[in-house]
């Protein structure tokens, strides 16, 4: 190699290592100052010949002090993601965030320190959640075993928790004893007893009548707003759904649309609230817009878009057969608006 060839390949790995240096410096920017991040994550589970991508480059920021709901269908993702942002599981690719520490880099003995302390967790079904033997206050105990804190800090914090979730009543009972919604209220009370930053509920209400769901949603709500707790919700409820202000959709392994909720009053103070769903645009530049939008219209495989002064219009690359009814420019999803513009 000449010494021409050498400076030459010596500026193209200089090159290359800034690149990667400053793709670095991004990620580190991305949700900078977000209690959770999901930076780009992909999940592949492998078996006898068979690969399956649980998760496919997902993006989630959630704030510290967030109550948000996720929804999506069976298979898009949902519980591989709450099982990573447990420390259950690790991400293949990407990185996960909770509170300032790189999922993926703990090690076992952080990983179990992390699930501890920083993250409490709720099961859809009531028996995984309690141990079946012991009381509610000793179940509300237990972890708190793994902390330095005295025997009587422990029992006294255990009981103000349980006052909280409004099963006091229930501190000398055992599981068996309790109605599905008690049971549920002190296992919200259980995974807070050593007060994590993220509190995650698994299909918290799926067994439970909907006065009761009521009930244990109020639970949570009562967890963030009160005691502080940043909580992710994972429903196919939409009454538990349309309580939050941020409902956050995954499909395919991505997320895809989130709902925004606020409340607004008329000149007789008469409350309404509002909804509005947005497509999410990854950090790509992508975005996934509903099958039941696209379906009507032929769309598949390429689409033609036009840019206009205050957003996006996206057509297909052939005119289809317009349903009865259809407005020939529709606007609302279908189109990129700006935050400040509702759907009408």
């Amino acid at each position: 190699m000449t010494q021409t060839d050498g400076r030459a390949g010596v500026a193209v790995a200089g090159g290359i290592a800034e690149l990667g240096a400053e793709a670095e410096r991004a990620r580190t920017a991305y949700g900078e100052g977000a209690l959770v991040v999901c930076d780009q994550v992909v999940r592949i589970y492998s078996g006898e010949g068979i690969e399956v991508q649980a998760l496919q480059g997902l993006d989630l920021l959630i704030e510290d002090g967030e109550l948000v709901a996720m929804v999506g269908a069976s298979g898009s993702g949902k519980s591989t993601l709450m099982n990573i942002l447990a420390g259950l599981d690790t991400p293949t690719a990407g990185k996960v965030r909770v509170a300032g520490l790189d999922l993926g880099l703990l090690s076992s003995r952080q990983r179990l320190t992390y699930r501890r302390t920083e993250v409490g967790f709720i099961w859809q079904q009531t028996s995984r959640n309690l141990l079946p033997y012991l009381t509610a206050k000793q179940n509300v105990m237990t972890p708190m075993r793994f902390t330095r804190h005295s025997r009587r800090y422990c029992a006294l914090r255990a009981m103000e928790l349980l006052e909280v979730m409004g099963v006091a009543h229930c501190a000398d009972r055992t599981p068996s004893r309790m109605s599905g919604g008690e049971q549920q209220r002190a296992a919200i009370a259980t995974a807070l007893a050593n007060n994590p930053r993220l509190l995650l509920a698994d299909e918290p209400t799926g067994e439970l009548d909907s006065a009761t769901a009521r009930d244990v949603f109020g639970a949570l709500q009562t967890a963030n707003s009160e005691l502080g707790a940043t909580v992710l919700v994972v429903t196919h409820d939409p009454a538990v759904s349309a309580q939050v202000q941020r409902t956050v959709a995954i499909r395919d392994g991505r997320t895809s649309s989130e709902t925004l909720r606020h409340d607004s009053a008329d000149e007789l103070g008469n409350a309404t609230r509002h909804a509005v769903e947005y497509a999410v645009l990854d950090r790509a530049g992508r975005v996934q817009l509903p099958r039941e939008m696209i379906n009507p219209l032929g769309m598949r495989d390429r689409v033609r878009l036009e840019a206009e002064h205050d957003h996006i219009g996206v057509w297909p690359d052939r005119p289809a057969a317009r349903e009865p009814g259809y407005r020939a420019r529709p606007r609302g999803r279908h189109e990129a608006v700006p935050d400040d513009r509702e759907e009408q």
